[in-house]
């Protein structure tokens, strides 16, 4: 595939390019929208948290990250229950890096991070088999659209990513409700994508809330209410808001391709503002199409920050060439654009080499000689 510094063009390079070109040299404000639903307590349903239970404690601790390079609301840093940490750790080395401002909204969380914060008024949201996800989708959206415009008055342009345990699979449910061919093409944080077990949950949301596919074309509020998660309103308003004034990356996997479609439904004169922003390891997964979700939605380009793990001294980072995690948190975007701010000298190897020593720090893991 065609690169620009250490960037992938993996979808529509001509675009791809041109949107490189257009932000190169320029600093952008980092976003990161935070959200929970029960959804992601279904067991094997998520791997973005050691049990269940804790994945409520993720979107908190990967934020608190951000800011102090530690967590708070838990000990250590989020992991998988293999032991995998958070991408939150690429997206601080890429901030750090880059001395990229950032901005955390909250768009419905069951713990509150300790760091300031945007709160957009949100409920956390339910387990999308009841049918009602989200109770407050409309008064979300309005709110983070209105933050989004203001907050990019200033910047040269924004990266919005996101924290959302489960997120694949609200994901997917929002993406059927709206008629796009999302079937077996959503990612996993686990290497062992569960689409069976993500479609019987979509069915039992669509059933719950006698909805069929393709019902909701037209509606994506009532998409994201029925069987979407509080991060999405949040999300998608910051998007909405800032892409009216600048360029936008939407920082993640296969969930941006579900704000995507909330996005373009509102307002598709944004698409020339747009860019999907996410990791290698996510374009090379075989058990999703990130690629095949956008061609549904909007010609905009799909970026991928090439960065590889394999030679990393820790274990739980090589890890990630196994096909763990692979996104999250805006480790993506915010990679894509440390490189294009420092013009390529931010590369995928400063960044792993960044991360290792915050890895360090963090876990003790030179202590315990992890090789």
């Amino acid at each position: 595939m065609e690169k620009v510094y250490d960037v992938i063009l993996a979808r529509n390079p001509p675009r791809g390019r041109a949107f490189i070109n257009r932000i190169a040299g320029a600093l952008p404000l980092f976003l990161l929208a935070l959200g929970t639903t029960d959804t992601a307590k279904i067991p094997s349903i998520s791997a973005a948290g050691a049990t269940p239970e804790i994945t409520d404690f993720t979107p908190p601790a990967d934020a608190e990250l951000l800011y102090y390079g530690r967590c708070r609301c838990i000990s250590g840093v989020p992991i998988t229950p293999e032991g995998i940490p958070t991408p939150a750790l690429i997206t601080r080395s890429a901030l750090r890096l880059a001395g990229m401002p950032s901005i955390v909204a909250v768009g419905g969380l069951r713990v509150a991070p300790s760091i300031p914060f945007i709160n957009l008024g949100g409920l956390p949201g339910m387990d999308i088999k009841t049918g009602c996800a989200v109770k407050d989708a409309a008064e979300v959206l309005e709110k983070a659209t209105i933050a989004g415009d203001h907050l990019t008055r200033n910047s040269d342009y924004v990266v919005v990513g996101e924290s959302a345990p489960g997120g694949t699979t609200t994901a997917l449910g929002v993406l059927v409700s709206m008629g796009y061919d999302a079937w077996g093409k959503v990612s996993s944080s686990m290497p062992r994508n569960p689409h069976k077990l993500k479609r019987s949950v979509v069915e039992t949301a669509l059933t719950s809330a006698c909805l069929r596919e393709g019902s909701l074309r037209n509606d994506p509020l009532k998409a994201i209410s029925c069987v979407g998660d509080s991060m999405m309103p949040a999300a998608a308003g910051l998007i909405l808001g800032a892409a009216r004034n600048v360029p936008v990356i939407m920082a993640g996997g296969t969930q941006m391709a579900a704000l995507l479609a909330i996005v373009n439904s509102m307002n598709p004169a944004l698409a020339g503002n747009l860019a999907i922003g996410t990791t290698r390891w996510l374009i090379e997964d075989g058990t999703s199409d990130l690629i095949g979700l956008v061609s549904q939605i909007a010609d905009i380009p799909v970026l991928a920050a090439d960065m590889n793990f394999s030679k990393s001294r820790f274990a739980g980072l090589q890890a990630y060439e196994r096909g763990v995690v692979k996104e999250g948190a805006g480790a993506g975007g915010s990679a894509i654009a440390a490189m294009a701010w420092s013009h390529g000298r931010i590369t995928g190897d400063a960044l792993l080499h960044e991360m290792e020593a915050g890895y360090e720090s963090l876990v003790g893991l030179g202590k315990q000689g992890e090789r």
